[in-house]
């Protein structure tokens, strides 16, 4: 036996299923009519809000011993946000999958209508499918959107829709749906496998470079899936809630001076896993330690010098113009100036050391490119060629107009790459640690020169991970679980 619960009148719904419908308040204070061992209930209430007549209909249905669609939990689950979003999370992976195979360029958010699990929108009917399974709600919207500055979509949330004044395309569908709904066997939803481990990620949505965008985050996200990791990217105000994770992946660019630090920091005293480690950020951070540490254990590098207010007068002494300034905590080329001649070099050095007791020159060495040698735990992750930006000497220019252009990129396999690059990277690399760090290289008629070595190095789907697309991510996945793994025995 069966039935639906619905306000609407049953002459709206076709002959075979108008026999079947009741009201809910009818069904709610009749108990004795509808309690036959068995008996199916198809709850479509308007208002299946908490303790709206819809909630009742379904909690009553349950202590009556009834199956029951929507299950009271399911209701739950779709009127609280924070549920929805844990529900979601997964969700999101899939979406970034099917909209990169659809290639869609639409600008605003649009809306799926999902009717028991099924769509009319063609492009999302596996997604649809997916939402059903985590919410097993007869009628729910789908909000798809852009992600703020266009770096891929997300699922901006999924709602509950009423069965009550539906647009005719919808109504026609649900009917249908309904009818499949009628016949089918229902089955519980399946129960989500715990993760082992949980993994923090430290991002900045509003970062105009950041280090990984939201869809090279959502990769991070499937392979650690696939490892039994669940992923949760946080924010700075999180810091109170860094002890609920098991490690900490900092993907926002770091500074000592700053929270990225705090985290880093805090993690270590948690005794989690941690990629930046305060030790790395403490040393990449600064091109001064950088520089001096180089020097100290002969890896080659352009002629440079540390350099104070007194020195800068006497700096033309040992380099020839152009010359390279640099501010020791500098990044993704800002803080860092080329002058051409002694005017320049005391104008722009006395600005740079208002904000630094030390800064760097640095010999001027002009290539087409700077290698880029992703190091993980002591072993070569990648390697790009990074091009520099278009009539200009750096790989980012930062217009005077605040817009920022970046040179173009292309990905070798390791084994492509000379080996005098990989070797080189190597050795800058130990000398910082055991984490994920990345290495700037000048090829020169000279030989290869170290220019820097980034913790938090740039992983972006499409660039780093071209080669080894999501085996990139499993390896860096793979490094989060050996470290805990070390850690638990």
């Amino acid at each position: 036996m069966l039935f639906i619960l619905s306000e609407r009148k049953p002459e709206t719904f076709p002959a075979d299923v108008a026999d079947l419908i009741v009201a809910p308040r009818e069904f709610i204070s009749r108990p004795a009519l509808f309690s036959a061992p068995g008996t199916r209930i198809i709850n479509l209430a308007s208002d299946c809000s908490y303790l709206g007549l819809g909630y009742y209909a379904s909690l009553l249905a349950a202590a009556r011993g009834l199956k029951v669609l929507p299950a009271v939990a399911a209701i739950v689950n779709l009127n609280r946000k924070s549920l929805r979003q844990i529900l979601m999370r997964g969700l999101n992976d899939a979406l970034d999958i099917r909209m990169g195979d659809l290639g869609e360029t639409e600008a605003q958010p649009f809306e799926v209508f999902i009717a028991f699990g099924a769509t009319p929108d063609a492009r999302f009917g596996k997604l649809a499918r997916q939402v059903w399974e985590a919410f097993q709600f007869p009628l729910m919207v789908m909000t798809i959107a852009p992600v703020a500055g266009g770096s891929g979509w997300q699922i901006q949330d999924i709602e509950p829709r009423s069965a009550k004044d539906l647009p005719e395309d919808r109504e026609s569908f649900f009917q249908e749906q309904l009818a499949k709904a009628l016949k089918d066997e229902w089955k519980p939803p399946k129960p989500r496998k715990a993760p082992k481990w949980s993994l923090a990620v430290l991002y900045n949505r509003e970062d105009p470079l950041p280090p990984s965008t939201a869809p090279t985050l959502r990769k991070l996200s499937r392979a650690a899936a696939r490892a039994g990791v669940e992923v949760e990217v946080i924010g700075k105000k999180d810091l109170p809630r860094l002890a609920e994770f098991d490690a900490l992946f900092i993907r926002e660019t770091t500074n000592v001076n700053h929270h990225t630090f705090t985290f880093a920091r805090t993690a270590e005293e948690n005794g989690m896993p941690v990629i930046d480690d305060s030790l790395s950020i403490l040393r990449c951070t600064n091109k001064v330690y950088l520089a001096e540490l180089l020097a100290a254990n002969n890896l080659p590098t352009p002629e440079t010098r540390v350099i104070d207010r007194q020195r800068l007068k006497t700096v033309e002494r040992y380099l020839s113009y152009p010359i390279v300034l640099k501010i020791p905590d500098g990044s993704f080329s800002r803080g860092v100036v080329k002058v051409e001649d002694r005017a320049a070099l005391l104008d722009v050095g006395h600005k740079l050391l208002g904000s630094s007791d030390l800064i760097l020159a640095q010999e001027f060495v002009p290539t087409a490119f700077d290698w880029r040698v992703g190091v993980l735990n002591g072993q070569p992750l990648f390697v790009c060629q990074y091009l520099m930006s278009r009539k200009h000497w750096q790989i980012v220019n930062h217009n005077a107009n605040g817009k920022t252009e970046l040179g173009s990129c292309k990905t070798l396999d390791i084994d492509q790459a000379p080996h005098e690059v990989i070797a080189l990277a190597l050795r800058a690399a130990n000398l910082m640690g055991n984490g994920l760090y990345g290495v700037d290289i000048k090829q020169t008629e000279k030989g290869c020169l170290v220019i820097e070595v980034n913790d938090n190095p740039n992983i972006d789907t499409g660039i780093e991970d071209q080669v080894l697309k999501g085996a990139l991510y499993d390896t860096l996945i793979g490094e989060f679980v050996r470290r805990l793994e070390e850690a638990r025995s």
